[in-house]
C-alpha cells in the first residue's frame, strides 16, 4: 500500500516511524515532512492545506491511504475535498470531515456537544466580539460574567490558535483584558468567539482512541506538560514533554472514562450524523477520581504522540486501514509494557520570539533514545533549528523514572545555541 502522511512535526515523525515498520507498506510519502520523516519515507514539498496539489499527487503516485496529522487541514475540510473528487473514490482518508473536526475547531461547538450528550465538563459561557449576534441565552457581556465567577479564570479562544488560545489567569481585571484582546485580534478570527470556563482543580491527562465511527481501540494514555517553566510555571506552549502510562489512570478510572466520555462521544457523533473515522484526543482532568473533559482534539497530540506511538506493539498501519475502511471492530491493540517518556528541546525564547537556523549537534550521540524531529530543517547541508520546539527525545524503560534519566542524559549530549528544556517532566506523578 502507498501511504501519504500529511504534516511536518514531531507527531508526524512518530507516525512515520511506526508506519514505516509495517509489512503492509509499499511506499510512504510525507507532505511536507521534515528531516526526521525523510529517514522513514519520501518527503514531498506540498503544504498541508494545498488540497488540489495533494489530490494530484495521490493520483500520480497511486496513493491508497492518507493519514492527516495536524488539525488545520481537517478543520479546513481536506476530507470533504477528497470525498468530492469522483476519480479518487479509491483513496481512504484517516481523519474526520469538517463537521467532525468542529470538535476541535470550535470550543463552543465542543461544549454544546458535551452538554447535549451528558459528557462531564466544566460549566461555561460563550461570548461574541460582535454582541449583536450573541444568542439571548448569554445576555451578559464578558466583564459581567467574569465578575460573577471565582478565580482562576479560564479564557479560551473559540477557534484554532496553534495551541496557545487557552489562558488561565488569577487576576480578574487581567482576565477581562484578555477577552478584549482576543476580541480585537490577538488570535485572529479564532477570537471572534470566546469561551469563559469554570476552573477545574485536579491533574490532567490525555486519552486517545482510534475509531471507525462505530468501534474503537483505546490507545495508551499520556500526560503532557504545557507550561514552559519548571513546576508548571510560565506561558503555555505546544508541550514541553510527556509520559506514558499515567500512574493514576488505573482500571477504575479508565472504566469511568470509557463509560462516561468515550462511548457517549461516539454515540453522540452517530446521532449527529457525523461519519467520524480517525483519532479522538480527550484532554481530561482527574477531579477527585472523576474524569472531566477539558477539550477535544481530532488528531494525535504532540508531544503525546512521541510517547503513545512507541508503546503500540500492533501494526499501526493495519489499524489505520481498518479505521478508514470501517472494520476496526475486528482488530485488537497490543501495547508494550515499557513506559515511555519524552523531553522536548526548544529554542531560546520559545514560546515567544526565537531565532531559527541554529546548528544542531549531538543527535547521533543520543544513545538508545528515539529522536523525533519536531522543528528542524537543513541549511548548507547541516541540520539546523527550524521551529520553537525542535527535537523530542523519547526513551522506553520498564520504569518511567529511569526512562526520564535516559532522556535527560541524551539531552545533555545534544546542543544548539539557546537550547532549553524542562528538567522536571513527571514531577507531579
Amino acid at each position: 500500500m502507498n501511504v501519504l502522511l500529511i504534516g511536518s512535526g514531531g507527531r508526524e515523525h512518530a507516525l512515520a516511524w511506526k508506519i514505516a515498520q509495517s509489512p503492509l507498506l509499499t511506499k510512504l510519502y510525507i507532505a511536507p515532512g521534515n528531516p526526521g520523516t525523510a529517514l522513514c519515507g519520501t518527503n514531498v514539498s506540498i503544504p498541508p492545506d494545498n488540497f488540489p496539489a495533494l489530490a494530484q499527487f495521490a493520483r500520480k503516485e497511486n496513493v491508497q491511504l492518507i493519514v492527516v496529522g495536524p488539525e488545520d487541514p481537517l478543520v479546513k475540510g481536506i476530507v470533504d475535498f477528497f470525498r468530492d473528487q469522483e476519480d479518487l473514490d479509491w483513496v481512504t482518508i484517516v481523519g474526520p470531515d469538517s463537521k467532525g473536526a468542529r470538535l476541535e475547531g470550535s470550543k463552543d461547538f465542543a461544549k454544546q456537544f458535551m452538554q447535549a450528550n451528558g459528557i462531564p465538563t466544566a460549566a461555561y459561557h460563550t461570548v461574541w466580539a460582535d454582541r449583536s449576534i450573541q444568542p439571548l441565552t448569554t445576555p451578559s457581556d464578558h466583564e459581567t460574567i467574569i465578575r460573577s465567577m471565582h478565580p482562576p479564570y479560564v479564557v479560551k479562544a473559540d477557534g484554532l490558535a496553534a495551541g496557545k488560545g487557552v489562558v488561565i489567569l488569577n487576576d480578574r481585571d487581567a482576565a477581562i483584558r484578555e477577552v478584549g484582546e482576543m476580541f480585537t485580534g490577538k488570535f485572529g478570527s479564532a477570537g471572534e468567539k470566546v469561551v469563559i470556563e469554570e476552573y477545574l482543580r485536579g491533574i490532567e491527562l490525555s486519552v486517545f482512541i482510534l475509531t471507525d465511527g462505530k468501534s474503537y481501540v483505546l490507545l495508551p494514555e499520556a500526560k503532557d506538560y504545557k507550561r514552559v517553566g519548571e513546576g508548571d510555571t510560565g506561558l503555555n506552549t505546544g508541550g514541553m514533554g510527556a509520559v506514558s502510562p499515567v500512574p493514576f489512570a488505573d482500571k477504575t478510572f479508565m472504566d469511568k472514562v470509557r463509560i462516561r466520555i468515550i462511548e457517549p462521544t461516539i454515540k453522540g457523533l452517530q446521532a449527529s450524523g457525523i461519519p467520524y473515522r480517525g483519532f479522538v484526543f480527550f484532554g481530561l482532568m482527574n477531579v477527585g477520581g472523576d474524569p472531566f473533559v477539558i477539550e477535544y482534539n481530532v488528531r494525535m497530540g504532540d508531544p503525546e504522540a512521541e510517547v503513545v506511538i512507541p508503546r503500540i506493539q500492533s501494526d499501526l498501519l493495519e489499524l489505520l486501514i481498518a479505521a478508514g475502511e470501517g472494520t476496526l471492530g475486528d482488530k485488537k491493540l497490543l501495547i508494550r509494557e515499557e513506559a515511555a517518556v519524552t523531553v522536548m528541546l526548544v529554542s531560546g525564547g520559545y514560546p515567544g520570539p526565537y531565532q531559527k537556523g541554529k546548528i544542531i549537534a549531538g543527535l547521533d550521540d543520543a544513545g538508545n533514545d528515539i529522536v523525533f524531529h519536531s522543528g528542524t530543517s537543513v541549511a548548507d547541508g547541516k541540520l539546523v533549528t527550524g521551529g520553537g520546539r525542535v527535537v523530542a527525545l523519547t526513551s522506553l524503560n520498564r520504569d518511567w523514572k529511569q526512562g526520564l534519566r535516559k532522556s535527560y542524559e541524551a539531552a545533555g549530549r545534544v546542543s544548539f545555541e539557546g537550547m532549553y528544556y524542562r528538567h522536571d517532566i513527571g514531577f507531579d506523578l
